[in-house]
């Protein structure tokens, strides 16, 4: 259990912004030895998990990754169901569209559509952010249940992204009440600065909440006409992806 808990923080190490490491890089990270850190990184390049830069001597995440990520998309209800609708509404408005969920407390992108603007808004899949900051993340916290929103605010400190994070519990409070009183979240400018969002939820036959699909762009091109052409469209969206989940189980 030792060897597989290291394996995955060795996996886990990776990032976009660390796409390759080296051996005492890795040691630096984990606190691991280097010979057991060896041990394992030559195990993960000979099953092709990993990839060796012989003249840098540094890893890379391998090919193998790859076709097991694939196989996982292919057989995921949520991204085999959710990205023919995320393409749709991208191809329609042109602007990023994104799938989100919760996971360890944050909201996590594994989806995303790359908007047909010059000028647009930039996500990756993995990407994370704390619950409390943006459209996207403020919907997943709203609809939790009502205990785990609770416990979440409790422990969590809110801290400024910008200056338009909202940090007064109480204003956040009310902010998820009126989120799940309208059916959707919306945010100016509350993680990235000049972006606007709208994030609807996803649910399950049970009535869950699975997931949240937004669309986001730069405030500069969104008049007031548009951004209600995104709020209706995330809304119509999330209802016609959730009304296929009403058939499947989740």
């Amino acid at each position: 259990m030792q060897t597989i808990s290291r394996t995955i923080q060795i996996l886990r190490s990776f990032s976009k912004d660390e796409k390759e490491l080296s051996l005492a890089e890795f040691h630096h990270k984990l606190g691991l030895s280097k010979s057991s850190l060896q041990r394992i990184l030559n195990t993960l390049v000979n099953y092709g998990f990993l990839e060796k830069d012989e003249k840098r001597k540094t890893y890379r995440l391998g090919n193998e990754l790859y076709y097991l990520g694939k196989l996982v998309e292919e057989h995921s209800h949520l991204l085999t169901v959710t990205k023919p609708y995320l393409k749709a509404i991208r191809d329609r408005l042109g602007e990023s569209v994104y799938l989100n969920i919760i996971e360890n407390n944050e909201r996590k992108c594994i989806a995303f559509e790359e908007g047909k603007h010059d000028l647009m808004t930039i996500s990756f899949i993995g990407q994370t952010s704390p619950l409390y900051a943006g459209a996207s993340a403020k919907l997943l916290l709203a609809f939790l249940p009502s205990e785990k929103m609770t416990q979440y605010l409790q422990q969590t400190p809110l801290q400024a992204i910008t200056g338009s994070t909202v940090i007064d519990k109480d204003k956040l409070l009310a902010e998820l009440k009126d989120i799940r009183s309208q059916g959707y979240a919306s945010s100016y400018g509350e993680r990235v600065i000049g972006v606007c969002s709208v994030s609807a939820p996803i649910l399950n036959r049970w009535g869950e909440t699975i997931a949240g699909v937004s669309i986001s762009a730069p405030i500069i091109r969104v008049t007031e006409e548009i951004y209600q052409q995104f709020i209706q469209a995330i809304i119509d969206t999330a209802r016609q992806i959730s009304e296929e989940f009403k058939f499947l189980v989740t």
